[in-house]
């Protein structure tokens, strides 16, 4: 006789996995943009709640040289990943055995960290700039502009070696002024990001076996950057801060299910999104790079598309209590950039057509398998491993990990038939990666470092 699986048997097992697999992933990847609330039988809604505290730590580099790109373990950084936390909500209903809707809420792309020791700090102490950045030539402001005047008074008159240090002394000193001109303020990174998905989906076949699905998405993002320190060379003093932008893209889809074996798979497409937001940046050392071409700040408007993504969502029973499930994710990142125009516009001096502040190598790769039981009518757990491809190494120093490896545990209670509440974790293992400036320079070793998640869901489900 042959045994079956349905589907409101596994629910509170199902349930489970979904809070014990929040991310925390390559690029600015952080929901993993979640759509199975969209699949669950009957009306469904649910309010997630997630906390991310990871720590991300390594060491500087020695080498304070602007135009050398040799690294040098240095000081340590201390630990550079802020805590932060973000919602989830979904809401689902079926209209007929044909027809489903739904509103998904997520946060998927973000970003926190901010560096409070090492030379990502703008220190106060300018004789010891100028040595780090003169590796040790000078070791007081004074002596070294004295050179410089000296060199500079000389006119055309130098050989070409002694104009060259003429030139990396300017370079220099131009850094020490700009790093003391925001004296104690640190490097800093924070973007945030909201969606709002809506979904119609059309179940098709005799069985209603298939399902096509899609809708339209609103995403709102922003962003501030805030470069500090000798590391940075003569990005130091750098900031821009982005204005909130709203714009819109799309989500498709395709799903099976085969009730008999508590069985769905779903292969889901999201659309990019281009964004055009206000830009403010201030960039000391603009007008000393291009010959006073830039000003020293500069409004204007930029052009950032957040990636595309396939999401494959798979779940089977095992047995009447015990329910598989496995997720794929894919995104783009290496087509990913944040160009902002007085940046680039000061760099193309020293690198045609200019540098963008942000990019990455790699398209993400992300793997989850899980396993879910229920132990009694009411109550349910499961654990998931993962696994992360991250987004290359080097990467951003704004972002210094490649990938991790993961697993969690979760928890689900019916309270009643309809209401329920989960809980999640997952503990992660970073992968080690340098941080790079965009000109090619290493200034981090980033190793050994770590993480934990943490998730609440309270959920209401009626499928009669």
């Amino acid at each position: 006789m042959r045994t079956t699986f349905h589907l409101k048997t596994l629910a509170v097992a199902i349930a489970t996995i979904s809070v014990a697999s929040i991310t925390h992933a390559a690029g600015l990847d952080r929901s993993g943009q979640d759509v199975t609330a969209f699949f669950q039988d009957g009306t469904y809604a649910e309010a997630v709640y997630t906390y991310i505290d990871a720590d991300v730590s390594g060491y500087d580099s020695a080498n304070g040289g602007p135009l050398s790109n040799d690294y040098e373990r240095g000081d340590k950084t201390g630990d550079i990943a802020e805590s932060y936390d973000f919602f989830r909500y979904g809401v689902k209903a079926d209209i007929n055995d044909t027809f489903s809707v739904g509103i998904l809420y997520d946060e998927p792309f973000g970003a926190a960290a901010e560096y409070k020791k090492s030379n990502f700090v703008a220190q106060d102490d300018i004789n010891a700039s100028v040595d780090a950045i003169t590796g040790g030539q000078f070791t007081d402001i004074n002596t070294a502009q004295a050179t410089l005047n000296q060199l500079v008074a000389a006119g055309d008159a130098l050989p070409p070696e002694l104009a060259a240090d003429r030139d990396r002394l300017a370079l220099g000193l131009g850094i020490v002024a700009a790093e003391a001109a925001t004296a104690g303020e640190t490097t800093k990174v924070e973007v945030r990001s909201n969606n709002l998905t809506a979904i119609l989906g059309m179940k098709l076949g005799a069985n209603k076996n298939f399902q096509i699905y899609g809708g339209p998405v609103a995403q709102r993002i922003e962003a501030e950057t805030r470069l500090r320190g000798t590391a940075y060379g003569p990005a130091s003093g750098y900031t821009s801060r982005t204005s909130p932008d709203t714009d819109y893209g799309y989500i498709a889809g395709i799903a099976y299910s085969k009730p008999e074996i508590a069985l769905k798979a779903a292969l889901t497409y999201r659309s990019e999104i281009e964004h055009t937001s206000q830009t403010y940046e201030t960039y000391p050392l603009a007008p000393a790079l291009t010959g006073g071409a830039l000003p020293s700040s500069r409004g204007s408007n930029i052009d950032t598309t957040t990636p595309k993504s396939v999401n494959f969502d798979f779940q089977t029973g095992i047995n009447p209590t015990t329910l598989a499930t496995a997720k794929v994710r894919w995104v783009p990142w290496s087509d990913f950039s944040i160009v902002p125009s007085l940046y680039t516009d000061a760099t193309k001096g020293r690198f045609p057509g200019g540098l963008a502040l942000v990019d990455y190598d790699d398209d993400q790769w992300q793997v989850e398998l899980g396993m879910a039981k229920r132990l009694t009518p009411a109550f349910a757990v499961s654990g998931t491993v993962g696994w992360d491809s991250g987004a290359g190494d080097p990467t951003t120093s704004l972002g210094p990990i490649e990938g991790y490896y993961s697993a969690g545990l979760g928890a689900k209670y019916n309270v009643t038939p309809e209401w329920a509440v989960s809980a999640g974790g997952k503990y992660l293992w970073f992968g080690d990666a340098q941080g790079r400036l965009p000109t090619g320079k290493i200034v981090g070793d980033f190793d050994d470092n770590d993480g934990y998640i943490v998730g609440v869901k309270l959920s209401y489900q009626d499928s009669k």
